[in-house]
């Protein structure tokens, strides 16, 4: 008896970053799939995938960012229609997972949302989660189907490894990233210091003192997102008054909510050195703004996932932050 065929890998992208899904799409040479997405008066959102999915290995891009919303609606929506036409597996490809900050309650009577979002994409369908730098590890649990966690470090600490920097010191901007500083830190050669930060309310930072030598040092600030960038900005006022040189910033989502843009315009950080997770508007006109595209390490994880090899062997490990 012959071994049973494959079924096909076939990449679909939604709306919310659908230069990224062409980006994925094109590392993996295949054609990124057709899928009509549309919307009723009243705001209600259609979904009419255009060619048989019969039986196919489906990959489903989609980033929750602004209209957040909109984005894990669509997802959702599509998903769904994914099931009923008879796909073999669906496997959620979500670069920013949304309303991952919400992963526990802090005080009485609150949602984890995080773990709403779960249940639902399964619920809908979806076999399967690849997601990037997720704001809490634990959300991995939320899951009662596989979940790949991938990370940005190979391509942040590469560019900044480009640099040559002498002096460097990363920088956690709290006690919650210092495992991911400390691998930065590893990678890079460099020491580590910490950030005493406080948040007195949603969206508001407040930075008390460092935690190991930053003066006369070249320092990187490491965070896995930018909403407000309340945070970073605070922090790299805080690093410039103890003595750091120069002050850059690295971070895997680029939510730049609100008054991110003006806060980082006005602050001490030379960069900040972003990726494509979350699609950044305009991002020739913001000069302090590097944006890395993610597109390969997505791609070469999809492709591993479609033939059955290891996703960590990709990342040395370090995808277990």
């Amino acid at each position: 008896m012959s071994a049973q065929a494959k079924p096909r890998l076939m990449v679909f992208s939604g709306n919310s970053n659908p230069q990224l899904g062409q980006e994925i799409a094109g590392y993996l040479g295949v054609e990124l799939g057709r899928v009509k997405l549309s919307k009723f008066s009243n705001g209600e959102i259609y979904v009419k995938f255009l060619e048989s999915v019969r039986g196919a290995d489906i990959f489903l891009i989609q980033t929750m960012c602004e209209p957040v919303n909109d984005r894990l609606m669509e997802l959702l929506v599509m998903i769904d229609a994914l099931k009923r036409a008879s796909a073999e597996r669906i496997s959620a490809v979500i670069p920013h997972y949304g309303y991952a900050r919400q992963d526990k309650k802090t005080t009485a009577r609150e949602p984890i949302t995080a773990k709403l979002i779960a249940d639902l994409l399964t619920t809908a369908g979806a076999d399967r989660m690849l997601s990037m730098d997720l704001h809490a590890g634990q959300i991995q649990g939320f899951f009662d189907v596989p979940v790949d966690h991938l990370t940005s470090l190979p391509v942040l600490t590469g560019y900044f490894r480009e640099k040559k920097f002498k002096d460097l010191v990363i920088v956690s901007p709290d006690v919650g990233r210092v495992k991911l500083a400390k691998k930065f830190a590893d990678k890079l050669g460099a020491e580590l210091a910490i950030l005493h930060k406080t948040r007195p309310a949603h969206n508001v930072a407040e930075i008390g003192h460092v935690i190991g030598d930053v003066d006369g040092k070249v320092a990187l600030l490491v965070d896995d997102m930018v909403d407000t960038a309340g945070t970073i900005c605070e922090g790299a006022k805080t690093l410039r008054a103890s003595g750091a040189k120069r002050v850059f910033a690295c971070a895997t989502h680029p939510i730049l909510s609100g008054p991110a843009i003006e806060r980082i315009n006005a602050s001490p950080i030379e960069e900040l050195v972003v990726t494509n997770t979350v699609p950044v508007e305009r991002p020739d006109e913001l000069p302090k703004i590097k944006v890395l595209s993610i597109a390969q390490i997505f791609a070469q994880t999809i492709l591993n996932v479609y033939e059955d090899e290891s996703v960590s062997a990709i990342f040395e490990e370090d995808n277990f932050i």
